[in-house]
């Protein structure tokens, strides 16, 4: 049954095609490519930037939106994304995942390979590719860095650099084998290709939440943070090694991140990203045994966040990204054990940024955009200079102090299962504009 929200079909995409001439007026430009933040108008004129400069005048028959006491920034990119098709289209489809992106801002996202059947050759590749054109939202399928990701074969990259994939990564699944993942790494430096890596090692991570004082006063099974920190120390070294490029997904743990850090001041082919939840929860929301709180990573502990914010100030974490893990109703509403891990993110992706690390003055807004909107490019090698004349408008109109309540009931996923329902957050969306289309708030 299609989950409806005010009469409309979440399997029915929400954008109206733009209008041949619209003049966004009297906005904030902030631009964190050039680093540059100023007053000004954009013409779009059959979807692309026509003009940057003040004062334009509206021609007849142009479309304006008033963005006075707004911001104009490039759309937001999120690297870390389960949209589950093909195979698992009960918990989100590539119509409603995108309409969930593009309420939050997100013009561009990669979608994992961990897909029925897996996205690991060139067929379901191009197919995939066939389904997602024409969208607002540009996905860019990631394939798997070995065959079903089960860390033995790797896959034929060279045919799928080829049809378009920007990466690799086994996501869901760290690479058990050093041998695989160093073949791994050597074959994709032929095309300057990274390698994302889901940093668990496996014999560790047999819980359901972080190793901590909670888990020993609730009593559950855990997940240590050695599980993660190992296997970061290893493609370390394995880069190293081959001069490969790697780049960690959702790290959560002190220990990672200063390997990581480590591994950057000696000038290694080394990036990271953090998730939202991460950097803004702890696990003593697991106390409330809300299975919203269940994800792989585990939240972790204070000093692990603290550890994340100083990170994202210095440099050490590139990116964030959300780790959009839909699942429906019927397998999150059980006992936390047997729950499957796992939260959405791509509408509050913008608006926890803002609210736990902008307005805590954890980062700047110019430092918090550059870490959604250039940085995953450029760490996929895609173009990260993106409001200038003649580029395609892929542009987000937001009101960074609007507050809300996150409502789950209200998301544009099919899923509903976020760790933020019913917190206050800060920014808002309003407009998202890419490939002749418009989102309107």
């Amino acid at each position: 049954m299609k989950r409806m929200i005010n009469n409309i079909s979440l399997c029915e995409p929400l954008y109206k095609t733009l209008p041949k001439k619209v003049l966004i007026k009297n906005g904030t430009v902030i631009d964190p490519f050039s680093e540059k933040e100023y007053e000004s108008d954009i013409l779009i004129s059959n979807g692309k930037i026509e003009k940057i400069a003040k004062n334009i005048k509206a021609e007849k028959g142009c479309e304006e939106i008033d963005a006075k006491g707004l911001f104009v920034s490039p759309g937001f990119f999120d690297m870390h994304v389960h949209l589950r098709e093909p195979g698992y289209e009960q918990a989100e489809n590539f119509v409603s995942g995108t309409n969930a992106a593009m309420a939050g801002g997100v013009t561009a996202l990669a979608a994992m390979a961990n897909t029925t059947p897996c996205v690991d050759n060139k067929f379901v590749y191009n197919d995939i590719k066939s389904r997602v054109k024409g969208l607002l939202v540009d996905v860019h399928q990631i394939p798997a860095v070995t065959i079903r990701r089960e860390g033995k074969t790797i896959v034929e990259m060279t045919e799928l650099v080829e049809a378009g994939a920007p990466a690799f990564s086994d996501d869901g699944s760290g690479i058990r084998s050093s041998e695989t993942m160093k073949g791994a790494l050597e074959y994709a430096k032929m095309f300057g290709t990274p390698i994302l890596v889901h940093p668990e090692d496996h014999t560790f991570a047999e819980g359901v939440m972080n190793e901590s004082l909670s888990s020993t006063e609730l009593g559950m099974s855990y997940i240590p943070a050695i599980a993660e920190s190992i296997n970061v120390a290893r493609d370390i070294e394995i880069a190293r090694y081959v001069d490969g490029t790697v780049h960690f997904q959702h790290v959560s743990v002190k220990e990672s991140i200063e390997l990581v850090r480590k591994a950057k001041k000696e000038g290694l082919k080394v990036t990271c990203e953090v998730t939202p939840h991460h950097f803004s929860l702890t696990d003593d929301m697991v106390r409330t045994f809300s299975t919203d709180y269940k994800m792989n990573p585990p939240l972790r502990t204070q000093e692990d966040v603290d550890a994340v914010h100083k990170a994202l100030k210095d440099g050490t974490i590139d990116a964030i990204a959300t780790d959009h893990a839909p699942h429906p109703s019927e397998k999150k509403n059980v006992e936390f054990d047997f729950a499957p891990f796992g939260v959405l993110g791509l509408e509050t992706m913008f608006s926890a940024g803002i609210t736990y690390l902008v307005r805590k003055k954890k980062l700047s807004l110019m430092e918090f955009l550059k870490k959604i909107t250039v940085n995953p490019r450029k760490i996929l090698n895609l173009e990260a200079d993106m409001i200038k004349k003649g580029k395609t408008a892929e542009l987000v109109i937001f009101d960074k102090d609007k507050k809300w309540k996150v409502d789950r009931r209200k998301l544009n996923s099919l899923s509903i299962n976020t760790c933020f329902h019913d917190d206050t957050h800060y920014g808002k969306v309003l407009y998202t504009i890419n490939n002749g289309k418009i989102f309107k708030a």
